[in-house]
């Protein structure tokens, strides 16, 4: 018997890191390791192929954030190196750590919602 799971937002469940099936199970098993399927449903996690994508996107906001913040405390204070240094280094590093995972959830909840699967060429 297959039970018929509603659609979930791709944005509530990717951010929670849950499921983008029935949005109750893990997604992952440790800091970024993707389980093996969902304990909840069953939900086979074979098909997860996020890459680089989270990875770069962290990137781009992370440095969004950092350098016109850095840009701005130059312009309007022009403190020391090392102030420069002891603010924006932790300061990258936690929001690093912290938008990687919940990004990563993001892109495999909507790699899941959309069926996106590997590229295949017309003559295959």
């Amino acid at each position: 018997m297959s039970y018929h799971y509603p659609p979930l937002s791709p944005f509530s469940t990717g951010l929670r890191c849950r499921c983008p099936r029935c949005g109750q199970g893990k997604l992952f098993q440790g800091f970024l390791d993707t389980a093996p399927a969902c304990t909840v449903c069953g939900q086979d996690y074979k098909f997860i192929d996020a890459g680089d994508g989270p990875a770069v996107f962290v990137i781009l906001i992370v440095g969004f954030i950092v350098v016109g913040a850095a840009l701005v405390v130059e312009v309007k204070y022009q403190p020391p190196m090392w102030v420069h240094m002891s603010i924006w280094m932790p300061l990258i590093l936690i929001l690093s750590l912290g938008m990687l995972r919940p990004l990563k959830a993001l892109l495999i909840a909507l790699q899941y919602v959309n069926k996106a699967r590997e590229g295949r060429l017309a003559d295959e």
